[in-house]
Parts: C-alpha cells; sequence; structure tokens
C-alpha cells in the first residue's frame, strides 16, 4: 500500500487494543532503533519486569494474560510511533481503541512515558482480578465479536439479555460489534444472535468481560489508584472511546479512563470525528491491522496503513 506524503494532509495515529498481541511484537522494531531500546528499558524499570523477554520470549498464553497484555501492548504501540517519528512522521491527532487509548494519551502528552506502563499494569492487574471472581462452572467470561448482523439489530438483541450477564461492549462499525459477558451470558447470547440471523460470534483473545458493567469493581480500584498520577491537557487532539469526541482537558482524561472500563467502545463515532475533523492519512501504530480494515470499511477512500513493524512501516512509507 502506498502513503504518499503531501504537504496538506493531516495526519492521525491509531493505536490498537488488547487481543491485537502476538509473541514477538516489536522485535524488529527493537533491533532497528536505539529509541525503542530506550522505551523498552523504561518500560522495564517502571513496572520491574523484563520487557524485553515478555514480548519476545513469551507464549501466546502468557501474553492473552491481562495483567501482562496491557503493558506489552501500550509497549509495542508506543515503539511503533517513536519509529514514525524517527522518520519524519509526526501526528496532527489520535485516538486508541480500549487500551490503545493510553498509548494515545501518551502521544497526546497527557500521561508522561513513566506514568503510562503502571498505569496500565495496574488497569491490567485490577481487570483480571476482576475477571477472575466472575469465573463460573460454565467457564471463564469473555468478548466476542458478532459477524453478519446490522449493529441496530444486535444492539435491541443484547439490550433484551443484560439480565443473562450479557452487554454491548464495542461499537466497532455498522456490521461489526463486540458483546461481552460471563460465560453462560456468551452463550445465551450466540443463540439469540444466531437466531436473529448473525453469521458466527469470534471470541477474543481476551481474558474477561470488558466495557461492560462487570468491570465496576475494577472501575472503583482505578479511579482511586488514578488519583496519584498527573494527567495534564492534551497538545494534540485525542479522541474518548467512552463519547468518541475529543478530550477536553486532563481532568476529563482522568475521569473516562476510570468510565472506559465499565463503557461501550463507540470506535465508529471516534473515526467519524476524526474524519469529520479532517484527519486524511491513518497509521496503525501498533500490531495488527484490525483498525485500518474498520476504517476503510467505513471510508473506502481513506488513506490508511498498519505500520507496527518495520516491514509495514517501510511499505507506508513508500
Amino acid at each position: 500500500m502506498l502513503m504518499l506524503f503531501c504537504g496538506n494532509m493531516k495526519t492521525c495515529f491509531l493505536f490498537p487494543g488488547q487481543g491485537a498481541q502476538y509473541p514477538g511484537m516489536a522485535r524488529d522494531l527493537w533491533e532497528s532503533s536505539p529509541k525503542v531500546k530506550e522505551l523498552f528499558q523504561s518500560a522495564s524499570d517502571a513496572v520491574r519486569m523484563d520487557m524485553k523477554k515478555l514480548l519476545f520470549d513469551s507464549s501466546e498464553e502468557d501474553l492473552t494474560a491481562t495483567d501482562k497484555t496491557q503493558v506489552a501492548m501500550t509497549l509495542a504501540c508506543l515503539c511503533s510511533s517513536a519509529f514514525l517519528r524517527e522518520r519524519g512522521v509526526s501526528p496532527d491527532a489520535c485516538a486508541g481503541f480500549s487500551l490503545g487509548e493510553y498509548a494515545a494519551l501518551c502521544e497526546a502528552g497527557v500521561l508522561k512515558t513513566a506514568d503510562v506502563f503502571p498505569i496500565v499494569r495496574i488497569r491490567g492487574e485490577l481487570m483480571e482480578k476482576a475477571a477472575r471472581g466472575l469465573d463460573s462452572k460454565d467457564g471463564a467470561p469473555g468478548m466476542a465479536a458478532v459477524l453478519g448482523l446490522p449493529a441496530q439489530k444486535i444492539v435491541a438483541t443484547i439490550e433484551a439479555l443484560s439480565s443473562s450477564g450479557v452487554y454491548l461492549a464495542n461499537y466497532n462499525s455498522p456490521v461489526q460489534v463486540v458483546v461481552s459477558g460471563t460465560a453462560r451470558g456468551l452463550a445465551v447470547a450466540e443463540t439469540e444472535l444466531k437466531a436473529a440471523g448473525a453469521k458466527r460470534l469470534v471470541r477474543l483473545h481476551v481474558s474477561g468481560p470488558f466495557h461492560s458493567p462487570l468491570m465496576a469493581e475494577a472501575r472503583a480500584a482505578f479511579d482511586a489508584a488514578l488519583t496519584s498520577f498527573a494527567f495534564a491537557d492534551p497538545v494534540l487532539p485525542v479522541y474518548s472511546n467512552v463519547t468518541g469526541k475529543k478530550i477536553g482537558s486532563g481532568a476529563d482524561a482522568r475521569l473516562l479512563c476510570g468510565k472506559q472500563l465499565v463503557s461501550t467502545v463507540r470506535w465508529v463515532e471516534v473515526q467519524e470525528a476524526l474524519l469529520a475533523d479532517g484527519c486524511d492519512r491513518f497509521f496503525e501504530a501498533g500490531p495488527g491491522t484490525v483498525l485500518t480494515g474498520l476504517l476503510r470499511a467505513l471510508r473506502p477512500e481513506a488513506r490508511c496503513a498498519p505500520a507496527g513493524t518495520l516491514v509495514s512501516i517501510g511499505k507506508a512509507l513508500e
């Protein structure tokens, strides 16, 4: 995919969330950039964990654990954005999907790099604890993407099932919605959604029912933990998953971080706001191609490319 550089383009970095991780991610960036090596060391120092070992030597199962994934993914995303900046690409705006919002807040100057890693580690630990409290004889809670059914029909079906322990978690595109729930709730939702015409439900590689009221316990503890960290006003436009709009201040960002745990990710609204504000060149700064795929589905003519690895960044800059 060609990404032609024109002076009038307004560039946005998109940061993916949990579920895009894979063993070995960011290895080529680490091997090619002193700045990336510095980020690995900063993250390792901040959370007292060997991040090189975690990203490069862990199994897929190890990386799926929320308490590890969140630091690993945030690091991989910031490595991608640092590598892009080293090659002369700077964002005019940024947004992140779910966990990716923390890399976006860092990129926008709201959070310091030294703070973002302990914040997402605390977030991951609290979410993992809350999720394990929902394990049952039916299985573990989780999330599933619903494919082949219009979003409005999915929303109507899920709203009628809230008493069964399943909720609308992500509004990704007009034809893709993600639900969160207990093991029983997801089983009930799969039956009802297929009866309503859904082609299939695809379980995501996450360990809990995130972005749902089932995370209320984690939210309360996270709100308290965030009081220990500084949140500055954004120096770049950065967009909230909770509202779909620009975050106005550091104080707003702090409040929205807690609220995000129990709220639907309004990614369609985020994308529409970015396009309405004039963004016309998008880099997915992190593992995977999910966000660029969603954007192309919403706006086929949008200039966008994945940029999570040295290879993909090189192709994007051709």
